[in-house]
This record gives C-alpha cells, sequence and structure tokens, in this order.
C-alpha cells in the first residue's frame, strides 16, 4: 500500500475491505491533520487544543503531535493515553469541570497544572493543591441554534463570577481566567462574539474589583461541520440547525476572529476543537448481512448499526451522508438496520439506496466524531475496526491498537 493513499475512494475501501474485514472505521490521518491546519489559519493566535472525547484514538495523537497541536482531557484514561504516546503534560488542560480527588491528584501527577471549574464546591476542591494548579471558571452560555447544548449541564451565570473570585480568593485558590462553550453544530458565530464580549468585560471588572489580572480564555470548542447535505435531509432532532448550510470555517470564524482583538494582548486564547477535527477525517464501512422485505420497502441489516459507529445518531443527532460502495442502479426508499437484536437499531428507516445484495458494502461519511468513541459491544457485537492510513509521511497504511479509555 502506497504512502499518502485516498483511503475514502471505492478501491482502496475494498482492497482495505478485504485486508481487514468488516465492519471498519477507516481514519486517514492526512485529513486530520488538513482540518487541524485550516481550522488554525481560521483562528490565527489561538492555541488549538484537541479535544480527544469525540475520538481518543492513538492515530489521531500522532498524526496531531508533530504540528505542535496541545490536548483537552477530561479523564484518567485520556491521560493514561496521552502518557503512553509521550505527551509532555504541559501541552495539555483539564476541562471536566467535576471532579472527584483522585482525578485531580492523577491530573496533577502527570503534570497538568489548568483546570476549569464552574462552582464554588469545585474551587473548593483545590484548596490542598492551590500551590500547583491553576483554574478557568467555565461560563454557560445557551445556545438555541446549537444541536448540542453543553452549556445546558455545565456553567455559571455571568453574573457569578464575582463571588467565585471572591471565594477563590478566600481560600488562597489561583483563578488564571474564563473558559466557555457555546455548544455544538451552531452555524452562527453570534454565540461566540456574545461570549468573548461578555469574558472581556468580566476580566476588566475582575482587574478593578482587585479580584485577579487573568491570563487565559478558553473559547470552547464546537466549530461545526457539513454532515449529510441540506437538500436530502432535515435536522434529526427537528431544530433546524444542520438543515442549513455550514459555512466555510475561515467564513464562520470571520466575527470570532474580530472579537478577540478586542481582548488585552496578555490573554492567551485557546480553543478545545475536537468533532473539527476528526468528523470529516474518516469514514464506516459496513456489510449486508440480511435483507428483507417488509410493509413495501426493503430492509438491509448490517454489520454495523447504532449501538456501534452509528451511535452518533442518537447521541449527537448526526445525520450521515450514506452511499452504496460499488452497486448502481435505480434508487428505493429502504431501511437501513444495524446487526443487533434490538429494534431501536435503526440507522435510517427512510433512505434511498440501489437494490443491494447480501455481502454489498454501505459507506458513512463524516464518521469520525462520537462513532467509535461512544460505541459498544451491545449483543457481543465487536465494535469496528480501527483502520489509520497516512499516519506519517511516507509510511504505510497501518491498523493501530485499540486503547481502553477507561478511568481506572
Amino acid at each position: 500500500m502506497n504512502a499518502f493513499i485516498d483511503p475514502f475512494v471505492p478501491a482502496q475501501i475494498g482492497r482495505l475491505m478485504e485486508r481487514y474485514g468488516s465492519p471498519l472505521l477507516i481514519l486517514d490521518c492526512e485529513r486530520v491533520r488538513q482540518q487541524y491546519l485550516a481550522l488554525g489559519r481560521a483562528l490565527p493566535g489561538v492555541e488549538l487544543h484537541y479535544a480527544l472525547k469525540p475520538l481518543p484514538h492513538p492515530a489521531v495523537v500522532r498524526a496531531l503531535d508533530p504540528l505542535g497541536a496541545k490536548f483537552d482531557l477530561a479523564t484518567g484514561g485520556e491521560i493514561a493515553l496521552m502518557r503512553g504516546l509521550g505527551i509532555a503534560a504541559a501541552r495539555c488542560i483539564h476541562t471536566h469541570p467535576v471532579k472527584r480527588d483522585r482525578d485531580i491528584r492523577e491530573a496533577l501527577d502527570f503534570g497538568i497544572d489548568t483546570f476549569v471549574v464552574d462552582t464554588a464546591e469545585e474551587i473548593s476542591k483545590f484548596v490542598p493543591y492551590r500551590e500547583r494548579a491553576g483554574l478557568l471558571i467555565r461560563l454557560s452560555f445557551r445556545s438555541p441554534d446549537a444541536v448540542v447544548d453543553l452549556s445546558r449541564k455545565f456553567g455559571c451565570g455571568p453574573q457569578r463570577v464575582p463571588e467565585l473570585l471572591q471565594h477563590a480568593r478566600e481560600h488562597g485558590v489561583r483563578v488564571r481566567g474564563l473558559s466557555f462553550h457555546v455548544g455544538s453544530q451552531a452555524i452562527d458565530p453570534a454565540k461566540y462574539v456574545e461570549a468573548i464580549r461578555v469574558c472581556a468585560e468580566l476580566c476588566s471588572q475582575a482587574q478593578e474589583d482587585g479580584l485577579g489580572v487573568f491570563d487565559i480564555l478558553d473559547i470552547g470548542g464546537g466549530f461545526p461541520v457539513p454532515y449529510r447535505s441540506p437538500e436530502s435531509a432535515p435536522a434529526a432532532d427537528g431544530q433546524g440547525a444542520v438543515a442549513r448550510a455550514v459555512p466555510p470555517i475561515e467564513e464562520f470564524c470571520a466575527p470570532i476572529r474580530a472579537a478577540l482583538r478586542a481582548l488585552p494582548s496578555q490573554v492567551r486564547i485557546i480553543a478545545e476543537p475536537g468533532r473539527f477535527i476528526v468528523a470529516p477525517a474518516a469514514i464506516g464501512v459496513a456489510t449486508v448481512m440480511g435483507r428483507a422485505y417488509r410493509e413495501g420497502r426493503w430492509w438491509y441489516y448490517l454489520d454495523d448499526g447504532v449501538y456501534g459507529l452509528y451511535s452518533g445518531k442518537h447521541y449527537e443527532h448526526a445525520v450521515y451522508p450514506i452511499e452504496a460502495l460499488n452497486r448502481k442502479g435505480p434508487m428505493q426508499i429502504s431501511v437501513l438496520s444495524g446487526p443487533t437484536c434490538d429494534s431501536i437499531d435503526v440507522i435510517d428507516d427512510s433512505i434511498e439506496l440501489p437494490d443491494l445484495q447480501i455481502g454489498d458494502c454501505v459507506v458513512g461519511r463524516v464518521m469520525g466524531a462520537y462513532t467509535w468513541a461512544t460505541a459498544c459491544e451491545f449483543n457481543f457485537f465487536p465494535k469496528p475496526t480501527v483502520v489509520s492510513v497516512n499516519l506519517q509521511p511516507g509510511d504505510e497504511g497501518t491498523v493501530l491498537p485499540i486503547v481502553a479509555s477507561n478511568n481506572v
């Protein structure tokens, strides 16, 4: 297999299927690098910390490492992955707002010194470690346009920041700055602009009140990627967010860049991109293992489903572009099902496909984020094999070992 192949074209997909079987998640590390570089060009001067949770696989880390990428960690399992790959703790931050004492100790022992909190209770947990840790206070900015609203579960209202800063000061805990995450897959950057403006005001107010001089602002992640085209599918959750066109990242980030220019020069800006880096960099490949004609439609049963790579259908409201590999003919409304005995294991109950036979392959695009990471082995169907190609210039395609990310 030659270096820098395009693993997303039918001929190469077929070769990888012959070699590794089915189902597969095919990860193109060159696309990982290109997504990272594109976001870096769109947000110059912003430190990009890849958030591991969408795809915590060694191949992604190895692809980003030579580019000088930094990393956003949230669990002991993710710390173990970084440690095993030789990534320096100085390149990592810990952003889970709620932590056990052992989580804090584990991160500190690795060498991480920057953490995120959003309550007085979380600040108090750092009193024993106040000489070793600096905190970012996470703010909540609800975003109705986001497909996934991450401010519902975490973050405090901006009005609560002064009291949290006072609490930290009384307990001798250092606050280094602020953090927010406006949600995932919003295609209007207005919420980022609002959040940056509010954070800038809070920074100025904190300095005036003698509560601290901030040197970090974390603008989170959530940068959008296109899934199924607007013409072919409405939003999976009915909100309409993914049914509108996703703008190019340079265009999306233009208002964000303008807002960031208003911040004091001493403030270091960081971001936590995850989905944007890996979603377009992987495809899912599955095989038809059975079919049945029911109520006027063909049902095609794949060896992968919503308990596997298509888990993002439920967890992330993702509508993946799906196509048949090497099968042409008239399109007809069909049902695409997963392999398990659970009736909920249906990928799409109204998808246009040609007539498929047992053994035919189906390809899902834009499947790098929240697919393999959220898959399980329900019914003892194994998780798909991850095949990574274009890992390093001159390398051959390779299958990397699956790394456990359990927090133990």
